[in-house]
């Protein structure tokens, strides 16, 4: 059971789905949850088994993948803090759901939780307008791999990662550069995004060498020309 004082710190507590609660419908719904922390690598949902549980991520972030036909997985998302995990008024999950770093999250019952969603109008609509919000980014992503050069995608992801990285290794001094570690090896960007890992280095090579992206270790991102990635992301947008 979750208890009030959690949710009066949880940092998403204005931005996730219990946002349009009361806090009396609130206490309904921590009656049914539970905090739990994912180790980094660690799997929550396994795609095929049983739809049993859902959840929020209020700190982490967490990658939705999918075994392609000769076996191989393929990343097909990210979830960050504030958002919903799981696929409600289903028996089955339709992806595997992993931990990119250590993540916490609010975890519920998927049936109770629906009956919950049932009785709270407000919750329900947000849900509704979220997945719908997901499903626009799923085409934007089909057009993307349609449309973009290697080097647009590239630009693109970096300044999606810094918008919704949130707490979650980011570090910026005022108006300054943001500086942020990245949760996906080399050949995850590259599976996102539709590219070779080669292709994926090369071009992070060419923004650094362009001065618009510094690269302070393998993982860490420091955007120092913000405007000037977004040109690159935005060419043929």
């Amino acid at each position: 059971m979750l208890s009030a004082h959690a949710c009066v710190e949880c940092a998403v507590r204005d931005r996730a789905l219990c946002s349009a609660l009361t806090d009396q419908e609130l206490a309904t719904l921590n009656r049914i949850g539970q905090r739990r922390t994912v180790a980094r690598h660690e799997t929550l949902i396994w795609s095929g088994d049983d739809s049993v549980i859902c959840a929020v991520v209020v700190d982490g972030i967490l990658k939705l993948s999918t075994s392609t036909s000769d076996g191989r997985e393929q990343t097909v998302g990210l979830l960050y803090p504030a958002d919903f995990v799981g696929g409600l008024f289903a028996d089955r999950a339709g992806f595997t759901v992993s931990a990119l770093t250590d993540t916490d999250l609010c975890v519920f019952p998927r049936v109770p939780f629906e009956a919950v969603l049932h009785d709270h109008a407000r919750m329900e609509h947000l849900l509704l307008e979220r997945t719908f919000a997901a499903l626009e980014e799923a085409r934007g992503r089909m057009l993307m791999l349609a449309r973009r050069t290697a080097e647009e995608r590239v630009a693109g992801f970096l300044l999606g990662m810094a918008d919704r990285i949130g707490t979650v290794g980011c570090r910026a001094i005022g108006d300054g550069p943001v500086t942020f570690d990245l949760p996906l090896t080399r050949g995850e960007i590259a599976e996102l995004l539709g590219l070779t890992i080669e292709t994926v280095s090369r071009q992070l090579s060419r923004l650094k060498v362009a001065g618009i992206i510094a690269l302070p270790s393998l993982r860490a991102v420091t955007i120092r020309d913000r405007a000037a990635l977004e040109g690159r992301a935005e060419a043929s947008a």
